[in-house]
């Protein structure tokens, strides 16, 4: 049986799963956390790869690997492969000024046409530029700028800090694949490139596409990772990538791979991207997956360019496009509620399901994080519609979900907006085994609604690339589905919610 490793570096955590090649059966898996915060030092992300390698029982006969990542971080390199400093991540918010002058300066119209989308807050454009204005000295010390997957990948293959990687800094040697590269506001999924004067306007200087050879030595031009097209690998896990002693993490009692199987690293890819792959979603398909940020993309066979931001126009890691609406605010809604309402998910569950449909005219536009599909960054959580008699427990419970759901919905609308077909949805995420989650977005999406089994889909989705890296072909593996709930649809609770969300101060 050859075995394949998929790995999902997401915001919270590390996850890694390892599924035979044929038929995409889990054998084991492993997991370790990261730390919380809107920027973490990448060191976290290596010695977190470490501890899940080591719970999942190791790589030692694993043949082929990919690493689906977090989208948007900034991670900024010096000549010598060390980290600038802490890694700016998708949901910090601190850009937001820097996103607003550069889509005054390039027009919002020019820029999704260039890049499929309009920076907001989380995209990496908007973080170089930043780190330009307020960090002149750091920004001067940049040799490179990568993503998570890439900085990842890149280290697997034994790169990095002279003082601990056997390779040394070759900078030229990142690389990253076409749908984690779209996410960063200067990439062009329609042309296919970088968009270098993009970079320049942001950055303040000029950058090149890393060759995959021994670099030119010390310029003052920006190295970006050399993008990876769908199915072609990156290279192969170096044996002694961790440093002393030389084995790979997860291999103790088995002695060194320095001598043992080859491990083939895929190109990797963006997290939705990745879970896009892991769920196989076609043409039609709606995926609305339920973490940390809510997101709404679906698989579409041309480049979107929507000029009001609303909607990212992605590519995927297929071939494709992955028009894409995003927002910041997902499970932790029903957390923060379940803690005002000092009750635990499953309670929280059994209360908002003792409510009707519309909470009783109770709206929560869940904006605790800022938002950043609508784009209010600085705006804020309220409830709205509440009266003597409307405000118990169950409406409460029932209005976080709805609240939650609606935001979702509005992004399966503008989805629609620009040409994507809907015709099913696939519910994923942690939150999303939440039964009241079930039965209520059934009755706040207008398509039938399908929950695949709990899996790590995006890890899944990287160990497709892995497979297809190895064999040539990308594998079709068959996805379990828990609960498919009839439908049942209210447009009532949308049209609350939009009336309630016009009233938002979006400054707060």
């Amino acid at each position: 049986m050859t075995l394949v490793a998929g790995v999902d570096s997401s915001t919270q955590s590390c996850k890694v799963v390892v599924l035979d090649a044929e038929t995409g059966k889990l054998v084991r898996e492993g997991r370790a956390g990261h730390p919380d915060g809107t920027e973490v030092h990448p060191d976290h992300w290596w010695q977190a790869l470490s501890e899940a390698f080591d719970d999942a029982g190791g790589l030692a006969d694993v043949s082929a690997l990919s690493v689906g990542g977090q989208q948007h971080g900034m991670v900024l390199l010096d000549h010598a492969g060390n980290v600038v400093r802490p890694a700016l991540l998708w949901n910090d918010t601190r850009s937001a000024a820097a996103a607003a002058a550069l889509t005054d300066e390039v027009g919002a119209d020019d820029f999704a046409r260039r890049t499929g989308l309009v920076p907001v807050a989380s995209f990496t454009i908007t973080k170089i530029r930043w780190v330009r204005d307020h960090e002149p000295d750091l920004a001067d010390r940049v040799a490179a700028v990568a993503l998570p997957h890439d900085w990842l990948t890149w280290r697997l293959r034994g790169y990095g800090p002279a003082a601990s990687s056997p390779l040394g800094p070759d900078l030229d040697q990142l690389t990253t694949d076409r749908s984690d590269a779209s996410g960063t506001g200067y990439w062009s999924p329609s042309a296919g490139d970088y968009d270098l004067e993009l970079f320049k306007l942001a950055f303040g200087r000029d950058a090149r596409e890393a060759t995959g050879n021994a670099g030119p030595g010390d310029s003052g031009t920006v190295i970006l990772p050399r993008v990876l097209g769908p199915g072609e690998a990156a290279g192969e896990i170096h044996p002694v990538c961790f440093g002393s002693p030389a084995e790979l993490p997860g291999a103790a009692g088995s002695g060194t791979l320095a001598s043992g199987p080859r491990i083939l690293l895929g190109a990797g890819a963006g997290d939705n991207a990745a879970a896009a792959l892991g769920l196989g979603a076609k043409a039609g398909d709606v995926v609305v997956s339920v973490g940390t940020s809510g997101t709404v993309f679906s698989v579409a066979s041309q480049a979107v360019a929507d000029p009001s931001g609303t909607v990212a126009g992605f590519a995927d890691a297929s071939g494709e496009y992955l028009p894409i609406a995003v927002t910041l605010n997902a499970a932790r809604v029903l957390s923060s509620v379940a803690g005002i309402l000092g009750v635990d998910f499953d309670e929280l569950s059994r209360l908002a399901l003792e409510a009707e449909p519309g909470a009783g005219g109770v709206v929560l536009v869940p904006y605790f994080e800022g938002e950043r599909t609508p784009n209010l960054p600085h705006s804020k959580a309220s409830f709205h519609g509440l009266s003597i008699a409307s405000s118990t427990r169950s409406n409460l419970a029932r209005a976080a979900i709805e609240g939650m759901l609606c935001g979702l919905s509005g992004g399966l609308d503008s989805l629609r907006a620009q040409g994507s077909p809907a015709t099913r949805l696939l519910l994923i995420g942690g939150a999303v085994q939440n039964p009241a989650v079930q039965a209520i977005a059934a009755q706040v999406f207008d398509l039938p609604v399908v929950v695949p089994s709990p899996g790590e889909y995006v890890a899944r989705g990287a160990a497709v690339q892995a497979a297809w890296a190895h064999g040539g072909n990308r594998p079709a593996w068959p996805v379990a589905v828990d609960a498919a709930p009839a439908p049942d649809f209210h447009p009532e609770i949308q049209q609350n919610y939009l009336r309630a969300s016009r009233h938002i101060d979006p400054g707060g």
